[in-house]
């Protein structure tokens, strides 16, 4: 089975999800700003895998290492795309500033 880098901005990182008792999910979303067309496209980690994104922000420019996977089930196929790796690139965004009537008196 092949593996797959792509790179990207992460535009939305959703909450682990318990699937069954034995399996664990969560997806994100990763877009690809500097391609002609940008695509947003949907990823998942599965089960130790899924705390990776815990250390990410959305607005992060990431580089994701993927593998396509595919199964039939009941006459349907369904294809996942499931990410083992995620690395950051340059720098986190920085956060939004503070609103002046939010900062502490000195």
């Amino acid at each position: 089975m092949s593996d797959f880098k792509m790179k990207g901005v992460l535009k939305v990182i959703n909450p682990a999800v318990q699937v069954s008792e034995k399996f664990t999910k969560r997806e994100f979303v990763l877009n690809e700003p500097h391609d002609q067309y940008p695509q947003d496209i949907l990823f998942q980690l599965t089960q130790k895998n899924v705390d990776v994104l815990d250390n990410f922000v959305e607005g992060q420019e990431v580089e994701v290492s993927f593998r396509i996977r595919g199964r039939e089930y009941n006459g349907k196929y369904f294809n996942n795309i499931e990410a083992w790796r995620i690395e950051a690139i340059g720098e986190m965004p920085s956060a939004s500033p503070a609103k002046e009537e939010d900062a502490l008196p000195f």
